[in-house]
């Protein structure tokens, strides 16, 4: 007797369809955006210098590699956002985000922490009109650290009550004052920004470090050049904390100021609550705090001192009477810090002609 278990049919296959021409190039795309993505938020970005508040260090028209592998990548705050993009889509001003949903800050373990006279690039913290990790993106030195006392006293910045290391090419405002009207090539030869030069009465105003100002001093046609500085005791309302009446601070004659620390507590008084109100309202992510009459309430009840939940840095520019920086506006949050300025891979002189736009010294420059 046969007994037939199965009946084998012929198998036929179909052909499989071949992708179309615009079917591979779409896959080919989202997969080049999702790598681009990935590589910009884990490892490097570039960035481009738009502002002189960090020369001669840095110069306007250089091209950055910005490190987050050092400080540790940061998770988005803000994940409803276009691939490739930060705060418009490109070549207009739609924005290219919805803040509709917003994540708590998280970071990966990094190389190493922020250490002093780093080249950082963080986002502005008091830019109100964007999510934190879309705010603009500033360039500065980190000079105060958590826990630190700063001072500027006649130009020079104290930590802890001693002067630390100028950058080697930080600048200052000088009157420049000739006996003749100076040509472009004057300030140009000197490697001074002609954007910045200003008219001012009989002279010129110029950024300049003191080593230039120094040689521009000995030539026989400028008859003075004088350093712009502010005398101590002299307020200026604009810096922060926006206290003169308390604070008789001002750019060149600032502080002491205490800077921040994680797990740190300081005491709210009226002397004291000016520093650290926006830290605690804005930056702390405390759901119930306000101010009012003076005087700190969180869940609705008074306080008297306050625990800090994150680090915050001071952040100076090397050209330090053209630089909007912590002075100004006070700390930089540590969730605000997007990475690590490491190299100048590509530098433009925006005055430069035809045959020298490029800065060709400066290429794959490391950036101290």
């Amino acid at each position: 007797m046969n007994v037939k278990f199965w009946d084998k049919k012929a198998e036929t296959k179909e052909p499989k369809k071949k992708k179309s021409f615009a079917r591979e190039w779409g896959d080919a795309i989202l997969f080049a955006v999702i790598a681009a993505s990935l590589i910009r938020w884990a490892t490097f970005e570039a960035y481009t210098i738009p502002t002189p508040s960090m020369e001669k260090s840095l110069l306007v028209g250089d091209f950055l590699f910005v490190s987050k592998l050092h400080y540790g990548p940061r998770t988005p705050m803000t994940p409803l956002q276009v691939p490739l993009t930060h705060q418009t889509i490109w070549g207009t001003n739609i924005p290219s985000y919805s803040d509709a949903i917003q994540l708590k800050p998280h970071r990966l373990p990094g190389f190493s922490e922020v250490k002093r006279n780093d080249v950082v690039v963080f986002n502005f913290p008091p830019e109100e009109q964007h999510p934190a990790d879309l705010r603009t993106n500033y360039i500065k030195r980190a000079i105060g650290l958590p826990g630190d006392s700063l001072q500027v006293k006649d130009l020079q910045v104290y930590i802890n009550g001693k002067a630390i290391e100028n950058p080697e090419k930080m600048q200052y405002k000088y009157l420049l004052v000739p006996n003749m009207q100076l040509s472009d090539k004057f300030f140009q030869d000197r490697n001074i920004n002609l954007h910045d030069v200003q008219l001012f009465e009989n002279g010129y105003v110029v950024d300049a470090t003191p080593e230039v100002a120094k040689e521009m001093a000995s030539l026989d046609f400028i008859k003075d050049v004088i350093l712009l500085k502010s005398l101590p005791g002299k307020a200026e309302a604009e810096v922060f904390p926006f206290k003169p009446s308390l604070y008789e601070w001002n750019k060149d004659n600032y502080g002491p100021i205490y800077i921040p620390q994680e797990g740190a507590t300081v005491a709210i008084t009226p002397e004291t609550l000016p520093f650290y109100e926006r830290v605690i309202l804005d930056y702390e992510h405390n759901d119930n705090a306000e101010v009012r009459e003076g005087k700190l309430y969180l869940d609705g009840q008074e306080v008297k001192q306050y625990t800090f939940k994150q680090n915050y840095y001071f952040m100076m520019g090397d050209n330090r009477h053209n630089s909007l920086d912590s002075r100004y506006w006070g700390y930089v949050p540590e969730d605000h810090i997007v990475g690590k300025a490491v190299m100048i891979w590509m530098s433009t002189n925006p005055e430069g002609s035809f045959f020298d736009k490029i800065r060709w010294n400066r290429l794959f420059k490391v950036i101290e």
